[in-house]
C-alpha cells in the first residue's frame, strides 16, 4: 500500500514516528483539496541539525507523492513561520498539531504542546499535505493527561491555564500566550536563546520509566 510504503521510507530516512490524517475539515476552502495530510515527528528541539533533518525528510515525502502522481504541499517545520514565506501564511488556518493529532501521534497537553504517549512533549514536527489516498491512521480524541497537572503547578509565569483540550473542544484557552513570552524574555537568556522549557522537562511521558509515568498521570 501506498501509505505504508512511504511510512517505512520516512522512518527509514529518520522520521521518529509518521502518521496519516483526513484533514480536510479544517483546511480552508483554497486547500481543501488536500485533504490528506501526512505528519512526520522528529525527537528532539527544533535546533538547526532537526530543522534539516525534517526538511529532508519533508522532500523525500513530496519527492514520493510527486513521483505517485498525486500533489502535495509542504507546510515547514514551526520555526520557519518567522520567515516571508507563502506557507508562512498557513499557519493561522492549519498548525502541526492539528494533523498531528488527527493521525494519532499525540494529543494536545496542558503546556499546549502535542504530547506524545512514548515520547512526550518533545517532538519536531513538520507536515505535508496531499491528495493522495493514504489510509487514515486511528485519530486521537481525548487528552491523555489525567489528573497529572504538573505543568501548571510548576510554570513559573503561571501561563498555563490548565484547560483540557479534546477533539470537541479543539481550541481552549491553554496558555496565555502574553505571560509565558513575556517571562522568557525578561528571563536569564541561553545562547541567545529564551530560557524556560520547564513544561516540556516536567512532562512525565517521554521520560524514562514508565511506572514514574503511571503514578504521575493515573486517573
Amino acid at each position: 500500500m501506498i501509505g505504508e510504503d512511504l511510512r517505512k521510507i520516512l522512518l527509514d530516512e529518520g522520521a521518529t514516528i509518521v502518521g496519516f490524517a483526513v484533514v480536510e475539515e479544517a483546511l480552508e476552502e483554497d486547500i481543501s483539496h488536500l485533504g490528506k495530510a501526512i505528519s512526520i515527528g522528529i525527537k528532539g528541539n527544533l535546533k538547526e541539525n532537526t530543522l534539516e533533518k525534517i526538511g529532508i525528510i519533508q522532500k523525500v515525502a513530496a519527492s514520493y507523492i510527486k513521483d505517485m502522481g498525486h500533489r502535495y504541499f509542504c507546510i515547514p517545520p514551526d520555526s520557519d513561520r518567522i520567515k516571508d514565506k507563502f506557507q508562512s501564511k498557513l499557519y493561522p488556518l492549519f498548525t502541526h498539531k492539528v494533523a498531528a493529532t488527527c493521525a494519532g501521534l499525540g494529543w494536545i497537553g496542558r503546556n499546549g504542546l502535542l504530547i506524545s504517549e512514548r515520547f512526550g512533549p518533545r517532538l519536531s514536527l513538520a507536515t505535508v499535505l496531499t491528495d493522495a489516498p493514504l489510509k487514515a491512521d486511528e485519530p486521537i480524541r481525548e487528552s491523555l493527561c489525567g489528573n497529572c497537572r504538573l505543568c501548571v503547578e510548576h510554570c513559573p509565569s503561571k501561563a498555563i491555564t490548565g484547560d483540557t483540550w479534546s477533539r470537541k473542544e479543539p481550541f481552549p484557552e491553554l496558555i496565555m500566550t502574553e505571560r509565558c513570552r513575556s517571562y522568557k524574555e525578561n528571563s536569564k537568556a541561553v545562547n541567545d536563546k529564551p530560557n524556560c522549557g520547564l513544561c516540556i522537562n516536567i512532562c512525565p511521558y517521554g521520560r524514562n520509566g514508565n511506572e514514574r509515568r503511571q503514578r504521575s498521570v493515573a486517573t
